[in-house]
This record gives structure tokens, sequence and C-alpha cells, in this order.
């Protein structure tokens, strides 16, 4: 396991030496070209190595331009009015966790892949589905093969009429050199990737400023203090403890252990982003901490593709968290927190707050 921020990224950052493919074999060739794929990982960019990792994120990038992101702007604060409104009509306390946090992410990322205003219900209700790892592994493949039936029955509409959504994009931009599995595939990643850990960000995130009310000002001073609070926020939680394990594809040093091929690394994230050679006092949030090259969205060539956009929902949803409600405070100080369990990213399932 590497621990430090220096070997973090030398692991992460080597894709020369390390591979990221679940099923990878010595006897494959470079980048993986040719080898044969199950389907539950067709699409899934952490389980390519370049060229045909940079072959794939390249047909996905309209889907993340600057321009997507604006287009995105107004339908997020849109959004996070609206689930404020609803847990102000729900009157204090509140649970924000079932107004906010569960709820902002999926909403996002429905409006950014495309679905359907009238289906992102059920679209929701699938994918949680088939991503809870509390259900059985029958009750989890049953609803993940309806989820799958869903997006590919989502690509062919869009195959015949792009959308606006990323979908739509990567289909204008690339037509049939984008397959239905690579997009079915990309789609499920983008789920699981921007829901749980936004989720986890939102919650964990207020929680963390409610303990330290002092440094809530931030949030309300101007766009970059905000930023900077943000950029704190994702060192301090980390909410995505470990990326992929990296696979040695040859034998290799790392620090003063010897790796040998074959060999599984995995990288602590939340280690990396606490270690003192990264920033002074790193055990203290500090809001107002000139932003460090944390890796809570990774690093490398899978450095995550969404960051831009989980950074504008997290400074979304906190600022306009405290401008509705200045007096925000945690229901019961002395309550337990109850940390979810069964999911790829750690957050709360509930946070009961009062205004």
């Amino acid at each position: 396991m590497a621990t430090t921020h220096t070997l973090v990224r030398q692991v992460m950052g080597d894709h020369g030496r390390f591979s990221t493919r679940r099923r990878w074999d010595p006897r494959d060739g470079v980048g993986g070209e040719g080898i044969f794929r199950p389907r539950e990982l067709v699409g899934n960019l952490m389980d390519y190595d370049p060229p045909e990792h940079t072959r794939m994120r390249q047909k996905l990038t309209p889907g993340f331009t600057l321009r997507k992101m604006q287009r995105l702007q107004p339908y997020i604060e849109q959004i996070v009015t609206e689930r404020l409104d609803a847990m102000e009509q729900a009157g204090s306390p509140a649970d924000l966790i079932e107004f906010v946090a569960d709820q902002v992410p999926g909403a996002v990322l429905c409006e950014l892949l495309g679905v359907p205003r009238d289906d992102r219900a059920m679209f929701m209700q699938l994918c949680h589905g088939h991503l809870d790892a509390s259900r059985s592994p029958k009750r989890r493949a049953a609803a993940g093969e309806a989820f799958s039936r869903y997006l590919l029955a989502m690509i062919a509409r869009e195959r015949k009429d792009p959308g606006e959504g990323m979908i739509g994009a990567v289909v204008a931009a690339y037509g049939d050199a984008a397959t239905d599995e690579e997009l079915r595939g990309f789609c499920v990643q983008v789920m699981l990737a921007g829901d749980d850990n936004i989720s986890g960000m939102i919650g964990l995130g207020v929680l963390a400023l409610l303990r330290h009310p002092e440094q809530i000002g931030a949030l309300r001073d101007d766009e970059r203090s905000a930023q900077r609070a943000v950029e704190e926020l994702l060192r301090y939680l980390t909410v995505t403890y470990s990326p992929t394990p990296r696979i040695a594809m040859q034998d290799v040093t790392i620090g003063d252990q010897l790796v040998k091929k074959g060999e599984s690394v995995i990288c602590s994230l939340p280690a990396a982003n606490r270690d003192p050679a990264l920033t002074p006092d790193p055990e203290r949030l500090d809001v107002t901490r000139e932003p460090v090259p944390h890796v809570a969205f990774g690093h490398g060539v899978h450095h995550c593709l969404g960051a831009a956009l989980a950074r504008l929902e997290l400074r979304t949803v906190y600022t306009a968290l405290w401008r509705r409600f200045p007096t925000l405070r945690l229901a019961d100080p002395a309550q337990e927190n109850m940390f979810r369990s069964t999911t790829p990213a750690y957050g709360l399932t509930e946070l009961m707050v009062a205004w």
C-alpha cells in the first residue's frame, strides 16, 4: 500500500509500468489491445491502459467540455434551489441527506447524460438497485440487466436524434466509432463515480463545516474563497478512499519496496492527502488554506473526467445552503452520526439539521 503523497502520485502517474486492468495477464500486449474484456468492464475507463485508454477517453471528452459544464450550471442551481425549497417546506429539523445529498447528484447526472425528465425517477431506482452492495448478487444482477436494457434503448434513441446530453454529444462527434456497449459501460461508470462520491461529499462537507462554524463565512465571501473551501474539503475528506489497484507490469521499486511483476499496489488517497509533506498541519480543516495538489480525484491518465462538474456541484450546494439557512446547525450535536457501509465512497446515511 502506498500512503505518502509522493509515492501515491508516482504509482498512479506511471501508466508505463502499472496497469489498472482488473484481469491483467502478463502475456497481454502493451495497452491490452485485442484482449478479452467481459461485458461489465467494457466502457469502464479504469479497465483500459494507454494507448487504448487514450482513444477511449478521447471519444468521451465531448460530453465534458467547458461549454457543456456552462450549460449545466443553470440546471444545477435550479435543482439545488428545488431541494432546499423542499427541505424548508418540510420544516426544521430535517435530514439533509434525504432532501439534498441523496437527490442533487443523481438529478445532475441524469441531465448530463440526457435522460428524459419523465424517466429520471425510474432511472435512478434502476441505478441504485444495480449498485447497492447490500442487495443479494441475484437481485443486483437483475437490476443491472434492467439498467443496461434502459441504457441501450436510450443510446439507440440518441443515435437517431442526438440530444444535448453526453450521449448525444459523443454520438454526434464519433458515430458508430463509439459502440453501444462502450457507451453503456461508460454511463454505468459515470453513475457509480458521480452519485455516491458527491452525495458523500455534500453530507460530510456540511458536517465538517458545522463542526467548524468559524470557517463557514468563507463560503459567503466571494467565488474564489468558495472555490478554495471546496478544494480544502475535498482534500480533508477524500471520500474515495482507494482507487482501482495498480498491477505492476514489470518488476519495479517504489520507495524502498520491490514490487514484482503481477503484484498489486493499493493507493490510499486519504493518507496521501493528509501527508505532512503535502501541506502543514494536514489533520486540520482550514478552508483558507491555499489549494494544494491533492489526489481526491486521482492522478495521471485516470484523473477523474468529471472533476470540474463535481467542483461546480459542491460549490453550488455549499454556498446556496448557507445563503438560504444562515443559522444552520446540527439538530442534536450529541447525536452519533450514522455512516454508510455498503458504498464505494465514504458518506452519511442521515444528517439532521435545524435552522
